[in-house]
């Protein structure tokens, strides 16, 4: 039987929709995706991205889970850098006190968005050495392991009769698969954005995993950009917005995704065709036959435990029916 497959949401904003359009349209899509099988619909905390409105996941997934039944609805990641830890802990106990057993923290490294924005919304430095004790803090508030004379010991974490949701570790380098196998949690990885390095962070992952009481073995989920048209040709012109909108950021020209026909008459940079190879590297992108032998290769070769896809469209007819495809050659 195929592995879980889930939705990764990035809430895109399309040129001439807006922001708000863009939460109704995902919140819909959310709704027609566990319809279709889906197993969880994941939202990324992204700021300061024209291309982009998730910047408030706790809210819209309180919101997705309201309006749904029984997929799971969670983070892709809450971003700690930009929150405290006892905060995230306490809105994810009250998600799931709301929404028992349907709740996933999907905890990331990064800020989500620019040095300057980061400042804004957190203001302490944003550096490797202090998110790794924010997550030790978050940990220790969830397992209640803080040493008999630590400050923090005789804090509630509230509501303090419904228990913490599953913490996923988000990563796209071996930094993060190294915590998320100390902490003995599952592993997400970050391949619709750096598929490079998967291999290497995976089988660090896997080596080092020590086992919780949470997680008793080592489990990844696999994250990738699928774009599934009618045929391979079809499929390509759906994709040519991600790939402009996917230029432009790393050439530190970011906005709302353009039309389908303005993106057929792009023209790339060297630079930006140099970048497009690594967005290649982690987005399959074809017909139901091609896309079905690309996911097929990407779990024999990372043997991931579950995949989750990204499928940014900016028609949202066109996005919904890709993930219909999908649902029907896997789900």
């Amino acid at each position: 039987m195929p592995i879980p497959l889930s939705v990764l949401d990035l809430f895109p904003i399309s040129t001439g929709t807006g922001a708000t359009a863009a939460i109704h349209e995902s919140v819909a899509l959310a709704q027609r995706v566990e319809e279709l099988g889906y197993a969880r619909h994941w939202i990324a905390e992204h700021h300061n991205i024209p291309s982009i409105a998730s910047a408030a996941p706790e809210v819209l997934i309180a919101h997705v889970a309201s309006v749904t039944r029984k997929i799971r609805v969670g983070s892709g990641g809450i971003m700690l850098p930009n929150h405290a830890p006892l905060h995230v802990l306490e809105a994810f106990k009250t998600l799931e006190a709301l929404h028992p057993g349907r709740i996933d923290l999907g905890i990331g490294r990064a800020p989500g968005t620019d040095p300057v924005t980061s400042s804004a919304v957190h203001r302490r430095a944003s550096n490797g050495g202090e998110v790794n004790e924010q997550l030790a803090e978050l940990f220790a508030f969830a397992r209640g392991t803080f040493p008999p004379n630590h400050a923090y010991r005789g804090i509630e974490v509230m509501p303090n009769d419904t228990p913490v949701p599953p913490i996923w570790m988000l990563g796209s380098t071996s930094a993060g698969a190294a915590l998320g196998a100390r902490y003995g949690v599952p592993f997400a990885f970050a391949g619709h954005f750096n598929m490079s390095d998967a291999d290497a962070a995976l089988a660090h992952y896997r080596e080092e995993f020590q086992r919780s009481s949470e997680t008793p073995k080592a489990h990844v989920m696999m994250a990738v950009s699928v774009v599934c048209g009618e045929d391979d040709a079809h499929a390509e012109a759906l994709a040519a917005p991600l790939r402009v909108a996917y230029a432009r950021l790393v050439s530190g020209r970011p906005g709302p995704f353009v039309s389908i026909e303005e993106a057929l008459a792009y023209r790339f940079s060297p630079i930006e065709r140099a970048a497009l190879a690594r967005f290649a590297a982690g987005a399959i992108v074809g017909g139901p036959e091609k896309v079905r032998a690309g996911l097929d290769a990407l779990v024999a070769r990372t043997q991931a435990d579950e995949l989750m896809i990204s499928t940014v469209v900016p028609v949202q007819r066109e996005r919904v029916a890709s993930y219909e495809r999908v649902a029907k050659l896997w789900v």
